[in-house]
């Protein structure tokens, strides 16, 4: 009985044998990182590096790290297929640049976040220290009064526009 394929009971030969039109040998190198339904992620990893050259890389590395070079060549061939200038050097500056926007804008919310409790408790010690005010005697039933006239922690003044963070909202 003639064998059909890589593998007695697997007919059909791996990605790469496929595309590339040969024969698929039981100790075919690509076949473990390249399945026949998979057939895109090794076209791409072929178009950017060549079977060549893929194929030393998998022979030079011991058979535990083979999967992980694997994973890597298919992420840098959809990178470069997606940006062939760039490939996965443009991801990651455009990903630092997303990492800085987002820091300016939490360091714009943090100091907004700031200024509004020193405004509140600007707010609170003018109200509850102002000459109108009744006495400070420190009687039981000033300490009430006082406390119940207190402005709460966050009332409408303490609302942020999250619309616009690159816009200041230290005007008042």
């Amino acid at each position: 009985m003639k064998e059909s394929g890589r593998k007695q009971g697997a007919p059909s030969p791996c990605a790469a044998c496929k595309l590339l039109r040969r024969r698929c040998a039981q100790d075919c190198v690509f076949a473990p990182y390249f399945p026949a339904d998979e057939p895109q992620k090794f076209a791409n990893v072929h178009k950017v590096f060549g079977a060549s050259n893929v194929n030393k890389m998998l022979q030079e590395l011991p058979m535990h790290q083979r999967g992980d070079a694997v994973k890597s060549m298919v992420y840098e061939a959809n990178a470069r297929v997606r940006d062939p200038v760039y490939g996965c050097a443009g991801a990651i500056s455009s990903l630092h640049q997303q990492i800085e926007v987002l820091q300016a804008q939490l360091a714009l919310a943090q100091a907004e976040v700031v200024h509004l409790r020193v405004r509140q408790t600007a707010s609170m010690s003018n109200h509850v220290l102002s000459p109108t005010s009744p006495s400070n005697s420190g009687s039981p039933s000033s300490s009430k009064f006082i406390g119940s006239q207190a402005k709460p922690i966050f009332d409408m003044d303490m609302a942020v526009d999250h619309t616009g963070f690159a816009e200041s909202m230290w005007s008042c």
